[in-house]
């Protein structure tokens, strides 16, 4: 995956949550832009407990091993009146 694809989805309006998955077959949500951050090699994912967006750890995830992008699928409810 390249920086230019990244620096698309996390500026994109409305955000959209996506999911990464690694080459190891390991996956992380990006549920707000402002849980990761780019440079020219990794993608820094926060995880863990996130408390006003502020996360626990974060994860380096180096562009060369993303090997799939996938949008979250947000779950619509429809409340009856």
């Amino acid at each position: 995956m390249t920086v230019q694809t990244f620096r698309e989805l996390l500026v994109r309006q409305p955000f959209q949550p996506f999911r990464i998955t690694m080459s190891s077959g390991k996956t992380y949500d990006i549920s707000h832009p402002e849980l990761a951050v780019l440079t020219k090699t990794d993608l820094l994912i926060g995880i863990g407990q996130i408390d006003d967006l502020v996360p626990e750890a974060f994860k380096y995830c180096s562009l060369l091993h993303i090997t799939n992008v996938e949008p979250l699928i947000q779950k619509v409810v429809f409340i009856p009146q």
